[in-house]
């Protein structure tokens, strides 16, 4: 590594659907210079592609579940290989299960390039169903319905939670309050990301 590891970062930010995780990490990645890697980017650009395994994301997705777990890894995988991630990056909807934050740990062991931080965004459920049922009559997002937000936040509960429990008997966790408007979440992350 040519880059002083102490002045990288290796962030995963987690939090429910609708906690506003992806407009934070972008806020995050640019400020800190660390590309944002979003897995339901990836999937979306996946089902727009039109791909036969762009199909079948697409159809997992509409039902408000998750994607496999190996499927995921690997795109992850192979997304921090590559160059712009030599300074470190930030990962947002990822990792989503308990078999995926061991993976991740796994991979991230082998290449010597373990996290530096962990934030997980708190947020309420009825203040995100009414979150996700906004955004889904603004963005026309097939995802953002209350019906499916509901069945997403139940998925988040039975598996993603979890993961945040993994962190925190790591050490890594650091809790931060979603509500407020996108500067007063960004702040408290900030200051959790500088230490103070």
């Amino acid at each position: 590594m040519t880059t002083d590891q102490k002045e990288q970062h290796r962030i995963v930010l987690l939090g429910p659907p609708g906690a506003g995780k992806g407009t934070q990490a972008v806020l995050i990645s640019k400020k800190v210079g660390i590309p944002h890697i979003s897995t339901g980017d990836i999937l979306r650009n996946a089902v727009k592609s039109g791909s036969a395994l762009g199909q079948e994301v697409k159809a997992v997705l509409d039902k408000g579940d998750l994607v496999s777990d190996d499927t995921v890894v690997k795109l992850i995988e192979e997304r921090i290989a590559e160059d712009d991630c030599t300074a470190g990056f930030l990962l947002d909807g990822f990792p989503r299960t308990l078999a995926q934050a061991e993976a991740l740990t796994e991979l991230l062991a082998r290449v010597e390039l373990p996290l530096t931080a962990v934030v997980d965004v708190e947020v309420a459920e009825e203040y995100l169903l009414e979150r996700i049922r906004k955004r889904g009559e603004e963005s026309g997002r097939s995802d953002d319905t209350v019906e499916v937000a509901q069945n997403r936040l139940r998925v988040y509960r039975e598996l993603t939670a979890p993961v945040s429990a993994y962190y925190k008997e790591r050490g890594l966790v650091t809790s931060v309050d979603g509500v407020g408007s996108i500067d007063e979440v960004s702040q408290r992350i900030f200051s959790v990301l500088s230490g103070n």
